[in-house]
């Protein structure tokens, strides 16, 4: 089996009850930590594979909330993204799909997490 990697950690800004980030959708907060993660990894938006991110409270987003954060963050519209809702879990259940679809090869570099505005 191929050695797999986590090769960046960004989190999300944390705010509190109508702050700061109450304007900004979980979408757009996503979107700086998938930007950053690349950053960080050193890797070309044109290497990400795939998207997966976490996302519960997803009422007025609009759709598919993690391909809005990545075109947002300056991925290519082509990448693929999905969005996971897993209560209390679906940033990790993000990981762990990612670690899969390395291990299986459908994919070298993915982008994985989740995403959440409280306000």
């Amino acid at each position: 089996m191929k050695k797999i990697v986590i090769s960046s950690a960004v989190r999300t800004p944390m705010g509190a009850f109508q702050g700061a980030f109450s304007n900004l959708k979980a979408s757009k907060l996503g979107a700086a930590a998938i930007k950053e993660a690349i950053n960080r990894a050193n890797v070309s938006e044109d290497n990400v594979d795939l998207v997966l991110m976490g996302n519960v409270l997803s009422a007025g987003m609009g759709q598919a909330p993690a391909r809005q954060a990545a075109i947002y963050a300056g991925l290519d519209k082509r990448t693929p993204s999905v969005t996971l809702n897993k209560m209390c879990g679906s940033g990790l259940e993000a990981i762990i799909q990612a670690f899969r679809a390395i291990a299986v090869g459908d994919a070298e570099v993915v982008v994985a997490g989740g995403m959440e505005s409280m306000t």
